[in-house]
């Protein structure tokens, strides 16, 4: 019976060692291979993602670039996919409800990861509860999905001009189109050959020194211009920079404006012709008779008209008014020959 007891401790003391070393290659292990801990010093939390892009269990979880746990499961959740992550509770406080969880990559051919972006502002999100999730900026997802936009577009574009649709198209597939191209650049040549050649007002410009000299001349005399008027001379100088001027002109043009107000309000004769329709019928009628009075005298009615007229009328009134003037003439030269009064009383 003794001897049963010592050998049953023997081998008691021989599994106690065994666990014991086998507890501590378990923790060494941990230590060597786990991240966040153990389990009592980390916390789940979950994301719900349209898209896990290949995510698997096992897979880092990093927290502004630095890995702090990772995935434990991928799930279904209706038409989305739920994951459930395990994170270190050392940085708690830094998944807040303003962090956002998105997918990343561990690298270009690497396995997917996922990213949450670090911040102190808003509550932290509680054991199991969900992480607001959106596009990573600059992720390799959202570059991966970029390209694929920017091909689609490219392929579309090609498609377009192929079919002749847009400018590009048509000057691809339309011959008219492009040999209207060609004439413009043709033309275009011409005109920098003739240019070139000295022809015309731009290459007299460019060829011709005169020419060049002239317009050299041309601007100088407008910078004097300007400059004069900048200082003041000159009436249009006097109008941009004296004050009295510009207040007279002010004054001539409100004075202006009164006098169209008061022709307007019927002020005045010529205000009176423009408003009183009475004065402006008897102008009518005064116009209407001195128009029927110029006719009839074109028509030679009346002395005045055959004086028009009348060539033999007007003749004779020439010839009497001759005698006239030669009977007053004598009269001056001898007034006692035409006044002799004589007086007899019986």
């Amino acid at each position: 019976m003794p001897r049963t007891r010592s050998l049953a401790w023997s081998e008691l003391k021989v599994g106690i060692v065994s666990v014991f070393a086998l507890a501590m290659a378990l923790l060494l292990l941990f230590m060597l291979t786990g991240e966040g801990g153990f389990f009592w010093q980390k916390y789940s939390l979950r994301a719900v993602f349209d898209d896990v892009a290949g995510l698997k269990p096992g897979a880092p979880v990093r927290l502004a670039g630095v890995e702090v746990g990772s995935v434990t499961a991928v799930e279904f959740s209706g038409s989305q996919v739920e994951i459930s992550m395990e994170v270190a509770n050392s940085v708690q406080d830094r998944i807040t409800s303003e962090s956002v969880a998105s997918l990343g990559s561990v690298s270009l051919l690497g396995e997917s990861a996922v990213d949450i972006t670090a911040s102190i502002e808003g509550n932290p999100v509680e054991p199991s509860g969900y992480v607001n999730t959106g596009r990573g900026s600059g992720s390799l997802t959202e570059m991966a999905g970029e390209a694929a936009l920017g091909i689609e577009e490219a392929t579309k574009l090609i498609q377009d001009l192929r079919a002749g649709r847009g400018t590009l198209g048509k000057l691809f597939s339309d011959d008219s189109l492009y040999l209207e191209l060609n004439r413009f650049v043709d033309a275009a040549e011409d005109v920098i050959r003739s240019v070139s050649e000295g022809e015309g007002t731009l290459g007299r410009l460019t060829r011709d020194p005169a020419a060049g000299k002239a317009l050299e001349a041309a601007l100088q005399n407008i910078e004097i211009i300007t400059t004069r008027l900048k200082d003041g001379e000159g009436s249009f100088g006097k109008l941009m920079q004296d004050n009295d001027f510009a207040d007279s002109l002010t004054s001539t043009t409100a004075n202006l404006e009164n006098l169209i107000a008061g022709m307007n309000s019927g002020e005045g004769t010529i205000g009176k012709l423009v408003t009183d329709e009475e004065l402006y019928d008897r102008l009518n009628s005064l116009s209407g008779r001195l128009d029927e009075m110029l006719e009839k005298l074109e028509d030679g009615e009346g002395t005045v008209g055959q004086l028009l007229h009348d060539q033999q009328l007007y003749e004779n009134m020439n010839v009497a008014l001759t005698e006239l003037r030669s009977l007053i003439e004598d009269i001056r030269k001898d007034p006692k020959r035409f006044l002799n009064i004589r007086v007899s009383l019986f």
